[in-house]
C-alpha cells in the first residue's frame, strides 16, 4: 500500500470511516478463511486466529492494508516484510495472505494436509509471503534487527513489521534484540505484540509476569502504543502515529480477545490450543454473520 494523499475536511473523514468499514469486512473474511481451515483438520490455533484477525486485515487487506506488497510478486525488493515468529499463527497469516491476494482462497482447503504449501506452522521454504520459519519463540525480533540494519545499509526504504506474542516477551533475546533496534536507532522497524493473555501454559500473568508492558518497552528506548486490537479504528490511529515516528523502533502493543467474534469460543477453557466439535465450526461461521460486536 503506498501512503495516501493528504486530504482534510468531510471527504477526508468519509474516505476515512469507508476505509475502516472495509478494513473490518477483511477482518471478517480473514476469520472466515481460518475457520474453514480449522474444520480441514478439525483442530488448530483458532482462537489466536480469531483474535489477531482485526490486526492482520490493518496490515494485509487489499488496497487498504499498511503493508507495501505485491501480491503477485512476494519477492519484490521493495515489500515490507512481516516476521511471524509465532509460527503457530500460521493459520491466520495464510487467511491474510489469501485476503491480500499473495495465495489463492482455494488453497486454503489444502491446509495441514500432505504436500501442501500451508503447512500448520509457518516456513518460509513452502508459502509465498512467509518472511521466516517461526515456532522456537524468541527469534522473530531479532531477525528483525538484522533485516532492519541490512535494508537501512541499503538504502531500501521497506520496513520490518514483526508479530510476536505476549508469551513471547517470556524469552530474553527478545529483549536483547529490542535493546539492538533501540541502539541502532531502527526506525524502519515495528513490532507488533498480540497481548491475549494466554499462553500454553495458562494465563500469561501467572506464567511469568510481563506487566507493564508499556513502560518497559519505552525504558528500553521504543515509541511504544497501545490500543485495543480488535478495534480496527484504533488501530489504523496507532499505526498513522507510528509511521511519522522518527529515529527509533515502534512497538504496537494490541489487546485481543482470544476467539473474538464467536461467543461461544471467546469464553471456551483451555483456549490455547481450542478443541472444536465438528457441529460447531458451521455456528461459528453463522456467529461471524451476525450484528457487529
Amino acid at each position: 500500500m503506498t501512503s495516501p494523499t493528504t486530504v482534510t475536511g468531510p471527504a477526508a473523514a468519509a474516505g476515512h470511516h469507508e476505509r475502516i468499514a472495509r478494513l473490518r469486512a477483511a477482518a471478517t473474511r480473514i476469520r472466515r478463511h481460518a475457520l474453514d481451515m480449522g474444520e480441514v483438520q478439525g483442530q488448530g490455533y483458532i482462537g489466536q486466529a480469531l483474535g489477531v484477525a482485526d490486526v492482520l486485515a490493518v496490515f494485509y487487506a487489499r488496497g487498504d492494508g499498511e503493508l507495501r506488497l505485491r501480491p503477485d510478486d512476494p519477492h519484490w525488493d521493495g515489500r515490507d516484510r512481516f516476521l511471524l515468529s509465532i509460527g503457530h499463527y500460521a493459520i491466520a497469516l495464510y487467511a491474510a495472505l489469501a485476503e491480500a491476494g499473495t495465495i489463492p482462497v482455494t488453497e486454503l482447503a489444502t491446509y495441514g494436509s500432505d504436500d501442501s504449501r500451508l503447512p500448520m506452522s509457518g516456513m518460509a521454504s513452502y508459502t509465498p509471503g512467509m518472511e521466516i520459519s517461526g515456532g522456537s519463540l524468541g527469534h522473530g525480533l531479532g531477525v528483525a534487527c538484522g533485516m532492519g540494519l541490512g535494508l537501512r545499509h541499503r538504502g531500501n526504504p521497506a520496513r520490518v513489521v514483526n508479530l510476536l506474542s505476549d508469551g513471547e516477551l517470556d524469552e530474553g533475546s527478545t529483549w536483547e534484540a529490542a535493546m539492538a533496534c533501540a541502539h541502532h536507532g531502527l526506525d524502519n522497524v515495528i513490532a507488533v505484540v498480540d497481548v491475549n493473555g494466554l499462553q500454553a501454559d495458562g494465563p500469561t500473568a501467572g506464567v511469568l509476569r510481563t506487566e507493564p508492558v508499556t513502560e518497559k518497552w519505552r525504558a528500553f528506548g521504543w515509541n511504544a502504543e497501545r490500543v485495543d486490537g480488535n478495534d480496527v479504528a484504533a488501530l489504523v490511529d496507532a499505526l498513522d502515529r507510528i509511521r511519522d515516528h522518527t529515529g527509533g523502533p515502534s512497538v504496537l502493543i494490541c489487546d485481543t480477545r482470544v476467539g473474538r467474534g464467536v461467543g461461544f469460543l471467546e469464553t471456551r477453557e483451555k483456549a490455547h490450543f481450542m478443541p472444536v466439535a465438528a457441529h460447531e465450526w458451521q455456528a461459528a461461521r453463522e456467529q461471524l454473520e451476525g450484528p457487529a460486536r
